[in-house]
């Protein structure tokens, strides 16, 4: 059931994507795309409770701590971390790692990690985008990738600088990311707008649902709701996933260094 938690918050903090820009890799100076960002910048911090029922079951923190110079270009190091909480690791115990390296201007990847140690499950992957050559490389071999394809982790903070003003209910976002040896595909369905109050506080958001296809990277019944601040900061309020007995909710209870002015309405 854990395991489903953190299948949600993954979900949220990943799975958006693909660039809805028509920019080419042309091989001038001005080689790659360039996205106008409002939304974050280094140095912020956003911390969830997952909650299942009353209980809080887990953390989840998502940064950007610094920046970093590769592949000759200068990226946001993002790490996101999903922890169980101590007094429930005799049920299962979750110490969940993710990192990515986003091009500051182009706002896609350039190195992907991830580690999972989830109860007696581990797993560890890497992958490195040659985005100038359209190629994936990982331990296990290349993989040709489309331009500015992203990884689960960067795709999100590529949908938060996203404009949603033009959308209508039920629009649809066509989305893809790698992952292991794969170009996934996902849409994501505009739901509308609401008002929700967390422990952070009260805030407008939009609501927007994904809708993971058979043979994606995660299969599930869609049942997968996402409130993110209605601003330009398009900050992640709460994430709902359906389980047999109820939800799971991820709520944020703390921020800081935000890119912009975010205040709650209470």
């Amino acid at each position: 059931m854990f395991n489903k938690i953190i299948l949600a918050i993954t979900i949220l903090f990943s799975n958006f994507l693909f660039s809805q820009s028509t920019e080419n890799v042309n091989g001038n100076k001005n080689e790659f795309r360039s996205i106008e960002n409002n939304a974050f910048t280094v140095g912020e911090k956003l911390t969830f409770d997952v909650n299942l029922g009353f209980v809080t079951a887990g953390i989840a923190v998502m940064q950007v701590p610094k920046m970093k110079r590769i592949s000759g270009r200068d990226a946001y190091h993002v790490t996101f971390e999903v922890n169980s909480m101590p007094s429930l690791d005799w049920m299962f115990k979750v110490r969940d790692r993710y990192e990515t390296y986003i091009d500051k201007d182009g706002i896609f990847p350039w190195r992907f990690e991830q580690h999972i140690r989830e109860g007696k499950y581990s797993r560890d992957f890497a992958a490195f985008f040659d985005q100038r050559k359209k190629i994936a490389k990982t331990s296990n071999g290349e993989y040709e990738i489309p331009a500015y394809v992203h990884d689960i982790v960067s795709a999100f903070y590529y949908a938060r600088t996203l404009d949603y003003s033009g959308f209508k209910i039920n629009d649809r976002l066509n989305l893809q990311n790698f992952y292991k040896d794969k170009v996934y595909d996902l849409d994501v369905r505009y739901l509308g707008k609401e008002t929700v109050e967390v422990p952070a506080g009260k805030f407008d958001c939009i609501i927007v649902e994904p809708l993971v296809k058979e043979g994606g990277l995660f299969k599930h019944d869609g049942n997968i709701i996402i409130w993110l601040s209605d601003d330009e900061l398009r900050v992640p309020i709460k994430v709902r996933t359906k389980i047999i007995i109820g939800y799971v909710e991820a709520v944020l209870t703390n921020y800081e260094g935000l890119a912009g002015k975010f205040s709650s309405k209470r």
